[in-house]
């Protein structure tokens, strides 16, 4: 049987834990002082961890030190000197740039860390330890410079939203935004009537804000037709009209039409989808053949309308999805623009819808512009006129041009025709010629002779 001799010396064990901030592990920090036994062989151990070990193997996992007698980190199940574990894993500082040991405490904020000396106030240097700051570029800083610096001010009483006070306020009075705008829930009332707006719908205009009613007397568009605004809490639609709805004239000298542009079924719906909402208001459309609830708004440039007044000026005739004619302000339905407006021949007084010619700036049909005397039409022909009256060419010369003394033709003057006249008688250029020669006297002088004309020439023969 053998004996056991065992040797114990004074053993103490120090444990202090902490919670790493970058990695969420439980670290224990475990001091010792020495601790030896000894066995029947004569060998020594350590006893560490809630286990045994030879001496020479309770080791640094890093540096393999020996670690008997010594302070050491336990990580992950794997003890480690002091120096190798601030070296690998300790956080750096980020005021002063150094490592954070084990013995100091190491603070943290946003993946960032610090000395608990170093943990200051941006601005005006003040500890920051148990106390509440504010961050803004990387830097932190404590409530009153915060607030000095960054803090948001109410828009309606100028006061700042204090980052020391922020959550209990948001409690109690509210922090509400708008387009980068801030309101205690006390100071979110109406430019004009004061009510408070939380939990109602607003306008803003000019950067100030306004219950629906207030906005609306204020700033609403007004119906061309009737003259009432378009309250935002009775419209349902907004129907943009476009330029394709418009029925146009058109006149080119000689063309006078008044075109109809009807949209197709097709058009009229993708036309009438095209909704949007007024003052902004949250607001969904089916098809435009479904009834919606509300006033529907029709918009024409920069005219509006309620729907049941967009009406013909003259018949009062709603427009709905048809063709409409604005003038002069007005707005005509196609019916009535044309019996008030559209052209209408000199002849017949009808209105002229295509194909029509214009004379002295006079518009007529084509099948109405004929001649005065035989109605043979004069669109495309050469045709003149007698008291005021159109004629063809060959009425007008059989009815009133002079006639040639010589062939007894009209003289027309068609075709550039130049004509001689002397006394009363008349005669084309190439009937004006000698009687008894025929030699032409255009530019030469003649002699009468009865009721012939000679030259010169045959009146010394005939003298003769």
């Amino acid at each position: 049987m053998h004996t056991v001799e065992v040797k114990k010396t004074r053993k103490v064990k120090k444990t202090t834990k902490r919670k790493e901030s970058d990695h969420g592990s439980e670290v224990v920090i475990t001091e010792m002082e020495q601790t030896n036994e000894f066995n029947d062989k004569g060998g020594e151990y350590t006893k560490a961890m809630s286990k045994d070990w030879h001496t020479t193997h309770f080791c640094c996992w890093q540096c393999d030190e020996s670690l008997t007698g010594q302070r050491y980190v336990l990580r992950d199940d794997h003890p480690y000197c002091i120096k190798c574990y601030e070296n690998v894993f300790a956080n750096t500082c980020e005021s002063c740039n150094k490592i954070i040991g084990i013995d100091s405490k190491d603070l943290s904020y946003k993946d960032k860390h610090w000395h608990e000396a170093c943990f200051l106030c941006n601005k005006c240097r003040i500890s920051l330890v148990d106390k509440q700051f504010g961050s803004k570029a990387d830097r932190i800083y404590c409530g009153n410079c915060y607030d000095m610096q960054f803090a948001s001010r109410c828009d309606g009483c100028g006061e700042i939203f204090r980052a020391g006070g922020l959550r209990r306020q948001r409690k109690t009075v509210g922090d509400l935004s708008y387009k980068d705008k801030h309101w205690h829930e006390a100071c979110f009332l109406c430019n004009k009537c004061r009510i408070s707006l939380v939990d109602k719908q607003f306008g803003s205009k000019a950067d100030r804000i306004y219950c629906g009613n207030c906005y609306d007397m204020q700033f609403a568009s007004r119906c061309d037709g009737c003259g009432e605004i378009f309250r935002a809490d009775t419209l349902a639609s907004v129907q943009t009209v476009g330029n394709d709805r418009i029925k146009k004239a058109r006149d080119n000298n000689e063309e006078i039409a008044v075109l109809s542009m009807f949209l197709p079924m097709q058009s009229r719906q993708e036309e009438n989808n095209q909704f949007r909402c007024a003052l902004g208001y949250a607001c969904k459309l089916g098809n435009a053949r479904e009834a919606t609830p509300g006033t529907k708004k029709m918009e024409y440039k920069t005219r509006q309308w309620h729907e049941k007044c967009f009406c013909c000026c003259v018949c009062k005739t709603p427009i709905g999805t048809k063709s409409f004619i604005p003038r002069e302000q007005e707005i005509y339905c196609a019916g009535c623009y044309e019996e008030k407006y559209a052209t209408r021949c000199v002849k017949c007084n009808k209105i002229i819808t295509s194909g029509g010619v214009t004379y002295k700036n006079e518009p007529w049909h084509r099948e109405c512009f004929t001649c005065t005397h035989c109605s043979t039409s004069l669109a495309g022909q050469r045709f003149t006129s007698r008291d005021d009256k159109p004629y063809c060419a060959d009425c007008f010369g059989e009815l009133f041009a002079k006639r040639c003394t010589a062939c007894t033709k009209p003289i027309t003057g068609i075709g550039g025709t130049r004509f001689i006249s002397f006394e009363d008688r008349h005669w084309h250029n190439d009937c004006f010629i000698c009687a008894l020669c025929k030699t032409s006297l255009v530019g030469r002088g003649f002699i009468t002779d009865g009721a012939d004309i000679i030259c010169p020439e045959c009146a010394k023969q005939k003298l003769i």
